[in-house]
């Protein structure tokens, strides 16, 4: 069984997606991000950069002890290699999904993950800031609509952990104001993964959860952006 601690954000279901994709058993323990439930000593120890997600294999392939893994293109590999699934055994197939798969980890999420924040919850709007991460999010989605515009998913002629590790930041488009009308190849890509029986369950995963505006919380602010309250108290 695979204990999953996570919170309904868009790296959150990247993992929902690919436990539901692979049918495997997991179980979800929520972290309250708001409330700082990802600095506790016992979610550390999983997950020392106090991000979630992060999951617990109780059934490791050794037969060993659980094993825990954090990071979600870590974990992404982990449950690929366990399965034998979404991630290709050859040489070329395999190096293509860990390209984008990475590129993901490495740009699309960080970039769209400041622009959401200067564009949605930032206490004041910092013109320089919005614009430059407003280029580089449309700049992004101009790539990854180049790729789908030669190949059926992301990283090539098959569904793999690449594009459960994309859908869920490109899910973000209307809410970021992203014209996604201009990038076709990209919503054409898009609107055929949201039907994905597995994909639509796992990002159903803790869709009552969401709180769509930590900014009028105070103790959510002070935790989740570091904005002191009227107390002058400061967030981790």
């Amino acid at each position: 069984m695979i204990e999953l601690l996570t919170a309904p954000t868009p790296n959150g279901w990247k993992i929902s997606i690919m436990l539901e994709e692979c049918g495997l058993p997991y179980e979800v323990k929520w972290i309250n991000l708001g409330k700082g439930e990802q600095f506790a000593p016992e979610f550390l120890a999983v997950s020392p950069n106090n991000r979630i997600p992060a999951i617990i294999d109780h059934a490791p392939s050794d037969g060993g002890e659980p094993v825990s893994v954090f990071e979600t293109g870590a974990i992404l590999v982990y449950l690929a290699e366990k399965t034998g699934q979404f991630l290709p055994a050859d040489l070329r197939g395999r190096k293509a999904v860990l390209e984008w798969l990475f590129w993901q980890v490495g740009g699309l999420g960080p970039m769209l993950g400041q622009h959401g924040h200067f564009r949605l919850y930032a206490p004041e709007r910092i013109a320089y800031a919005t614009e430059r991460y407003w280029a580089e999010a449309l700049r992004l989605y101009g790539v990854l609509d180049k790729q789908l515009a030669r190949h059926e998913h992301v990283a090539g002629a098959d569904y793999s952990i690449a594009d459960m590790a994309c859908f869920p930041w490109i899910q973000t488009w209307k809410a970021q104001g992203i014209p996604l009308e201009e990038f076709p190849a990209l919503k054409a890509w898009y609107d055929r993964l949201k039907e994905h029986p597995g994909l639509r369950a796992g990002m159903a995963v803790g869709r009552d959860r969401i709180n769509k505006r930590p900014q009028d919380d105070a103790e959510a602010r002070r935790v989740l952006f570091g904005i002191k309250d009227k107390d002058g108290k400061q967030g981790e």
